[in-house]
Formats: C-alpha cells, sequence, structure tokens
C-alpha cells in the first residue's frame, strides 16, 4: 500500500521519494535485468555452438512466456485503479473465498469507492498479491523447465552403457540372428508374459507398480532397440539409437515447456476450484500426480501389449525378440497425446504451488510433497520413457537424422526446385522434383540414410564423397539423389516430408 508518511495520512508519493532513493531501486532493478538477459544470451550461443536446435527453440519459448508473464503483470499494474473502483454486492464478494476463515477487511479505500454493503471487484491489495502469483509463476515454470530437461538427460545418460553393451561380443552372442528360442525362454518374455498379462484387470495395477520400481529395464530397452532399428533400417546397422532418443527428448522438451491457450483455459478453472466450497484440499493438489501415474502407466503397458501382440503372431523367436511398431497400442492412435497430458500436467503443478492458504502445517507438506514427486517423476521417469516407447509408433521421428543432415536435405531441395523449375521452363515434358523423388523411393524401397552423415551443400545434389560427408554434384539426377546419400535407413514414408 505504500509507506505512510510523516504526518500518519497519504502514503508517500514518488514526488516525496529523494531522488538517490529511485536511483538505486532503478540500478538494482536494471543490474538485475541485464544480468538474466546476459546470462540466456550465453546459454543460447553455448546452444548454437553445439547446434542444438530443438532446445534453442525451447529457450525461444521460455523466454516469450516469460514476456507474456511481465506483461500481463504490467498491465494489471495499469489498470488496477479501474478495477478496484468496479464495485459488486458484498454477498457475492463473499461467495467462493479460497479459505473458510478468510478475513473480510473493510478498507478506507474501498469505503470511500464503494457504497454501503458493496466492495471492490479486486481490491488494490488483492492486485498486488496477484502480481506476486504472476512473478512466482515466472520463478516456478523456469526452474522446473531446467529441472525437468536435468532429470531427463540424467536418465538418459544411464542408458549409454547399455547402448555400447550391443557393440559388444557377448551381446551378439547372446542375440545370435541364427539362434532359435521359445517366446517364454527369453528375458523379454519372462518378464512381460505372466499369468497377469493375460488379463486387462492385471495389468493396469501390475504396469502400474512397474513404472514407480523403475520404468526402464535393460531388456526392455534392448527389445525396443531391436523392433525400431528393424522396422527402419537394414538387418546389421550400427544405429546410435540411445543418440536418437536423446535428440527426440530433446524435441518433446521444446512442447513441454511451452503454455499454449488451452493450458492458460484449465488454468484459470484450477483457480476458480480453489474455492473453499470446492473442498479443493481434498482432491485438487493431487490431480497432476493422478495423471502422470495414468500416463506412466499405459507407457508401461504398452511395452507388455507389444510382447502380447507378437506372441501371439509366434511363440519362436530367432535372436532377439520382435516387437512390431504401431500406432494402435496408443490412446486414440495418437502417440502425442500422452506428450501433451504430461504439458498439461507439469503446467498445473506450478499453480497448485500457490496457495492461500498454507496455514495448517499439513497442507504446507502436502503440496510441497506432491509437487516435488510430480517434478522428479515426470523429469526423471515418464519423459524418458515417454520418448523411448512412442518411437514404436507407426510415423518415424524427425530426430532419426542429425541436425545437420535435415538442414543438409532443406538447402538442397531448395536449390534443386529452383534449377528443376528454369529447366521445366525450357523443357515442359520434365517431371517435377517432387514426383522424381516419389518415383526414385518406389522403384527402390530399399532406400536408406544414414543420420550420422555431416552435410556440406555446394551445389544442387548431395552425394557421398570419399571422407564420409556429403557433397553436392550437379551431374547426378534428383531421382538417384536420395538412394545414393548411404546405405542404412529404410525408405518411409515421412522421409519425403523431411525434405521439405
Amino acid at each position: 500500500m505504500g509507506e505512510v508518511g510523516d504526518g500518519g495520512g497519504e502514503p508517500r508519493s514518488l514526488e516525496r521519494t529523494p531522488t538517490w532513493a529511485v536511483a538505486v531501486v532503478c540500478l538494482a532493478l536494471l543490474a538485475i535485468s541485464l544480468l538474466i538477459e546476459r546470462l540466456l544470451h550465453l546459454l543460447a550461443n553455448f546452444l548454437i555452438k553445439k547446434r542444438r536446435k530443438s532446445l534453442i527453440k525451447a529457450l525461444d519459448k521460455v523466454k516469450s512466456e516469460l514476456i507474456l508473464l511481465g506483461f500481463i503483470s504490467l498491465f494489471l499494474s495499469v489498470v488496477e485503479k479501474p478495477i478496484s473502483r468496479i464495485c459488486i454486492p458484498e454477498s457475492l464478494g463473499r461467495s467462493f473465498l479460497p479459505c473458510s476463515n478468510s478475513a473480510f477487511p473493510s478498507e478506507v479505500e474501498e469505503e470511500a469507492r464503494c457504497s454501503h454493503k458493496k466492495v471492490s471487484l479486486l481490491s488494490s491489495a488483492a492486485a498486488v498479491d496477484l502480481q506476486y502469483l504472476i512473478f512466482a509463476l515466472a520463478f516456478f515454470h523456469s526452474v522446473s523447465c531446467m529441472l525437468t530437461f536435468g532429470l531427463g538427460m540424467a536418465k538418459l545418460s544411464t542408458w549409454k552403457s547399455w547402448e555400447a553393451e550391443t557393440r559388444t561380443f557377448e551381446y551378439q552372442f547372446t542375440y545370435d540372428p541364427e539362434r532359435f528360442r521359445l517366446v517364454h525362454q527369453t528375458s523379454f518374455g519372462r518378464r512381460h508374459l505372466r499369468y497377469w498379462s493375460q488379463y486387462r484387470f492385471l495389468r493396469w495395477p501390475v504396469n502400474f507398480l512397474q513404472h514407480c520400481r523403475g520404468s526402464v529395464y535393460k531388456v526392455d530397452y534392448f527389445t525396443l532397440r531391436h523392433g525400431f532399428i528393424l522396422a527402419h533400417f537394414t538387418k546389421g546397422s550400427n544405429y546410435d539409437f540411445q543418440k536418437f532418443i536423446t535428440r527426440t527428448l530433446e524435441n518433446d522438451f521444446g512442447v513441454v515447456v511451452g503454455i499454449r491457450f488451452w493450458n492458460w483455459i484449465f488454468s484459470i478453472l484450477y483457480m476458480f476450484f480453489h474455492a473453499h466450497v470446492f473442498h479443493h484440499n481434498l482432491w485438487l493438489p493431487f490431480i497432476p500426480l493422478v495423471l502422470l501415474l495414468i500416463v506412466g502407466t499405459k507407457l508401461q503397458g504398452i511395452i507388455t501389449e507389444m510382447c502380447l501382440d507378437s506372441h501371439r503372431e509366434s511363440v519362436v523367436v530367432r535372436g532377439t525378440f520382435l516387437v512390431k511398431p504401431s500406432n494402435h497400442f496408443f490412446w486414440l492412435r495418437q502417440p502425442k497425446l500422452l506428450l501433451h497430458l504430461m504439458h498439461f500436467i507439469l503446467f498445473q503443478y506450478k499453480f497448485g504451488l500457490r496457495s492461500c492458504f498454507h496455514q495448517e502445517t499439513e497442507d504446507i507438506i502436502i503440496k510441497l510433497s506432491v509437487g516435488v514427486l510430480v517434478q522428479v517423476l515426470c523429469g526423471y521417469v515418464t519423459l524418458p520413457l515417454y520418448a523411448l516407447v512412442t518411437q514404436m509408433g507407426t510415423s518415424m521421428n524427425k530426430a532419426v537424422f542429425t541436425e545437420g543432415v535435415v538442414e543438409g536435405l532443406k538447402r538442397w531441395r531448395t536449390k534443386a526446385v529452383k534449377n528443376i523449375a528454369k529447366r521445366n521452363s525450357i523443357n515442359p515434358s520434365r517431371p517435377s522434383l517432387d514426383i522424381l523423388l516419389r518415383n526414385c523411393t518406389d522403384v527402390s524401397p530399399s532406400f536408406r540414410l544414414d543420420a550420422s552423415y555431416e552435410v556440406v551443400t555446394r551445389g544442387e545434389v548431395p552425394v557421398q564423397d570419399d571422407s564420409g560427408t556429403l557433397a553436392v554434384s550437379s551431374e547426378i539426377q534428383a531421382a538417384e539423389v536420395l538412394s545414393m546419400v548411404s546405405s542404412q535407413v529404410k525408405y518411409h514414408p515421412d522421409l519425403h516430408n523431411y525434405c521439405k
């Protein structure tokens, strides 16, 4: 409300404040702002040097959201007085209070602005509290984003040893493709083909416990890796699946940190249901945790369903247990739906941390415990599990290629389209680039692309040179391009879109 003047009356205005005090406060605010801006700039430069394009996009999203929250806070400061002049009946002002024992102050300011038995729609004190809430939301959003990504990368780093193990002689001997076994004799089969797996009402509790215990087991990683590589790569490919999952997690992180319009709508509803009349302390803080556990249980259930689906087709395994990617394992055949649910969970959890109403020690302990549990469970368990399991969908993730390959193909395609357009103006009977590419992939179903190559654009068409990088040659026809890039990735309909 401001500092009371020497006379004990009106709060001291800016005209009655020493200029040195105003200058010191402004200097402190400016220094803090410039420091934060500089740190974000250094982080962006670091990501650019590391060519982490998806993380750069995520950082831009965070900055834009912080700017939006800052604008909302600034706008609220401007309209604070006009809003406080809006008067409503006192009975309406006492409804839907967040706390049962909330005091209802009769401020002099409200009495002056509103007639008898009326109160302000939003008092000046309430507007200040709302600004604090917005600041807390911005702070927790930034911290939560860093924790989510850090926990996810920490989890994926534990998979490096598993990926390295796939290149050992022991692994090659254990999963020898010439070796035949019954499904129940495989480690994956012994883990998932139990008595409980035959009954849906038993699978959910077991999958729930599996998700809480460790989420991803080594045998699950090996089996899903094998199924993914056989579905999209040629036999014997030495593809680094762990690095691919890391790139996928970075892309998923860019979705989780965003705040969309429907997030704001649900957040407003979330704040509305914080009224004491809804007994929000009994159920509202637990919604993010319950939803997160449902998502994690579903992801574990998908692994079990893939095992059962393969078991129905064959009871004999040659080499490694083979699971086949398909969207029918996911809700509504939409793997991304689970990611959007996690996005919703994390955002609502940040709103749930604000409270009026931490008047009881039990409320503080419950909300802090649930908040920490949601953060750790989502970042370290559920999000990495999602990044792994959703690769078993029908579509192939764009992250299968490194940023260099994707950018190089896009640059090549742009230049090739221009050159072919010039040639078509001279010879209209020549087909377009899209037709050439489709004809190429139709004729050559074994089209493959090594995602580890770097791309160096020098002309029209990329080809592999002796050093293993991609150079270009204007002498090669566009229809031959993609089949010459490398020799590891099978043709997939999504590949044509990645060049665009």
